[in-house]
């Protein structure tokens, strides 16, 4: 029984979809829309629908998934190789930018805010930033709105990080860095004077 990528191919083949053969290399990173960076292991090739199809072999460390893309529907699925450094700076002078019209209800610009982030593309994921960002130490955020931009700043810091040799944590502090958000207050912790912290460590007999 066919699955259903196979069922797609096939279909894609049966009508003439337009695609390109995008020229990857062992070993490169790559960006997947709805997954991120991850690296091309390696290229194999697989019998699928009777035909022989050549599939990249793509990790993904940050969800320890592999995904095997055909290689003819690279650029339909919306595979790319890496945004260079300058788009990326650009992508985060626009998030640097005032935040857009609120005016939508919350669960129409939740939808558009999920399919910018699943788009891959830098820029759409740097509205998001700008969007959802904190502006000052006493913002607050709902969960949902959290988890949202949460999500944009790690897929922008995933590429930012593999652009400039860093951990994607520190890269994500940097983005925010550049932006200006301001730290977040730990509303849990409690100040504690230096005397209280002593403890009367001689020893008692009763």
């Amino acid at each position: 029984m066919q699955t259903a990528s196979e069922r797609e191919w096939q279909l894609e083949r049966l009508h003439g979809m337009p695609s390109k053969k995008l020229d990857f290399k062992t070993g490169q990173y790559v960006v997947y829309p709805t997954q991120g960076v991850g690296r091309l292991q390696r290229i194999e090739e697989q019998v699928i629908a009777g035909q022989s199809v050549k599939l990249l072999v793509i990790d993904f460390e940050s969800s320890h998934m592999t995904l095997r893309v055909p290689l003819e529907r690279a650029e339909i699925s919306g595979l790319r190789p890496l945004t260079s450094a300058k788009k990326m700076d650009e992508a985060i002078t626009s998030a640097k930018g005032r935040a857009g019209s609120k005016r939508m209800i919350w669960s129409r610009r939740a939808a558009q805010y999920e399919e910018n982030i699943n788009s891959g593309d830098p820029m759409k994921l740097a509205e998001v930033v700008r969007d959802l960002q904190r502006r000052n130490p006493t913002d607050t955020m709902t969960f949902s709105a959290r988890q949202l931009y949460l999500r944009a700043l790690e897929r922008m810091a995933q590429e930012f990080a593999v652009l400039h040799k860093m951990d994607v944590d520190a890269a994500s502090e940097k983005i925010e860095d550049i932006l200006g958000v301001p730290k977040e207050i730990d509303l849990n912790a409690v100040d504690v004077d230096d005397d209280d912290g002593d403890e009367d460590t001689s020893d008692t007999t009763e």
